[in-house]
């Protein structure tokens, strides 16, 4: 827009004093002009039309041109009203020779149409090209606007989604009841179930190490450091060891330990220190005659014991951890790891066989022997006993089911004894079953040691007393099958000597009630 015109200044040519385009050659469109008005310029309202100069049929009547500004007043109200003229500073062109070809053209302006009248016999003049408004132009672009796009998308994503709300209706997803939120794990849970985990399958990420935070702050209390020192051994589970350090769990307030029968047999004095620095002077109670497991007695009360948990629930791929001092230094150290398995059976260096232990690769070190390996919610689940040698990440731990007759024992004041039959057996598997050609999948088939000379059925056994026979296949006890998963050594430990049980007993094709009261087994079986 240019600076406003000066009135005093006349027009040359006949040409707006505002207008600083001028016409050429080629013939252009012009753009629209703005149909708002500049309230900068006090540009006179249109003539209006007289009401009696009707328009003739067809006729488009041109719009009436915009006055110039007139000269000034010294009225003070500034521009004065335009005089009434016939001649328009931005008349339509005069009548001239037209544009071979030339199409008749549009305008919008101010409200009124500008054009041409196409019946010749109106007698109008076709007009000439118009100059443009010397506004500045506005862009109009075709097509449909923001909102008509905006309202169209809106209804394509409506249409989308009641077709969606239709298929899952017809597909009966929108009547199927909502899942029930799941509860956050807490990581502690009672006997044996472990927090953060669901039917023994762990949790990942955050909830593990949630978990193996809570079960250390719970274990820890329960465990203590044995210092042993003696002048000499010769128990097979020992190895021969005359000084060293092991780990135990308080399992009763009253001063109970269970730990490890290599940590302290031979020993001929125990130093017992508990996680909050203190000591005491430890005396062995006894040793198990079946496994490798001890009990240690303190003058104490009021110590922080550990809660049981049942390894009969563990799962394999059940997060665990494992609490000890390992190589006699490194005092109360937590490790984690999973089970790997259950079942196994290792010999120590001296010959002796441990059976139905839980492997895991929580690490297990000199000096973690006798500590607790627990679940998730800290109940212990296991006494650590041993690894692999030449090996990582493969520990081994006892049961703490097959522990729990001897630890009442003790409490109770009784002898640590365990239940004996008195035979030599095998539990079948697929090997077995195929070598001895079986016609039974599980159960424990009573057996002579061929290699060693060894006999199926011990003289003055409880087995010779109840009539058993080499060949026989022990099929249940008390109603328990014995299987793979239930060894016939683990049901055993479940009763005590003097009890009376019922097998079943498969001999020769036909199926046996047999009654036998066990014995208690000698402490120099191996």
């Amino acid at each position: 827009m240019t600076s406003e015109p000066d009135p005093s200044v006349p027009a040359t040519g006949g040409a707006d004093p505002l207008d600083d385009t001028q016409p050429l050659d080629v013939p252009r469109f012009a753009p629209a002009p703005d149909p708002r008005p500049d309230t900068r310029w006090a540009w006179a309202s249109p003539e209006p039309r007289s009401p009696s100069a009707p328009a003739s049929a067809g006729h488009v009547p041109a719009a009436p041109a915009w006055e110039p500004p007139v000269a000034p007043s010294t009225s003070p109200s500034g521009w004065a009203a335009p005089a009434s003229s016939t001649t328009a500073a931005w008349a339509t062109p005069s009548a001239g020779p037209t544009r071979p070809g030339a199409s008749p053209i549009l305008e919008t302006g101010a409200g009124l149409d500008i054009g041409f009248n196409p019946d010749p016999s109106a007698g109008l003049d076709r007009p000439g090209w118009t100059s443009p408004t010397p506004q500045a132009p506005v862009e109009r672009r075709s097509g449909p606007g923001l909102g008509t796009v905006a309202v169209v998308a809106l209804l394509a994503a409506v249409i989308a989604s009641s077709g969606t709300v239709l298929a899952l209706s017809a597909s009966g997803a929108l009547n199927a009841p909502a899942a029930a939120a799941q509860p956050a794990a807490s990581g502690l849970t009672t006997g044996g179930t472990t927090g953060g985990t669901t039917g023994g399958t762990t949790t990942g990420g955050n909830d593990d190490a949630s978990a193996v935070i809570a079960s250390s702050a719970k274990i820890s209390p329960s465990v203590v450091k044995i210092t042993t020192s003696s002048t000499a051994t010769t128990d097979p589970f020992s190895g021969g060891q005359t000084d060293g350090v092991g780990s135990g769990i308080i399992y009763d307030s009253s001063g109970w330990i269970l730990t490890n029968r290599h940590v302290v047999s031979g020993a001929d004095t125990l130093k017992v220190e508990t996680k909050d620095g203190k000591t005491y002077t430890g005396t062995v109670y006894g040793i198990d005659t079946l496994t490798d497991l001890a009990i240690v007695k303190v003058d104490a009360t009021g110590l922080p014991a550990a809660t049981l948990g049942s390894s009969d629930d563990l799962k394999v791929g059940q997060l665990v951890v494992a609490v000890g001092s390992p190589l006699g230094t490194y005092s109360f150290s937590v490790t984690s790891g999973i089970v790997s398995g259950k079942g196994r059976e290792i010999q120590t260096g001296t010959g002796t066989t441990i059976s139905n232990l839980i492997q895991t690769d929580a690490a297990i070190n000199p000096g973690n022997s006798g500590g607790p390996l627990a679940d998730a919610a800290g109940n212990v689940v296991g006494i650590n006993t041993a690894n692999a040698d030449n090996s990582e990440g493969i520990g081994f731990a006892i049961p703490i089911d097959i522990a729990k007759p001897i630890m009442n024992q003790a409490v109770k004041g009784e002898k640590l004894e365990r239940p004996y039959i008195g035979i030599r057996y095998e539990m079948i598997n697929p090997t077995v079953k195929a070598a001895q050609s079986l016609t039974v999948d599980n159960g424990a088939l009573v057996i002579a040691d061929t290699t060693s000379g060894g006999t199926a059925i011990a003289s003055n056994s409880p087995a010779e007393a109840a009539g058993l026979k080499d060949g026989d296949i022990l099929t249940a006890i008390n109603g328990i099958t014995i299987d793979q998963e239930h060894p016939l050594n683990l049901l055993l430990v479940q009763f005590a000597p003097k009890d009376e049980i019922s097998l079943t007993v498969l001999r020769g094709g036909q199926t046996l009630t047999i009654k036998l009261t066990l014995g208690v087994r000698p402490a120099n079986l191996k």
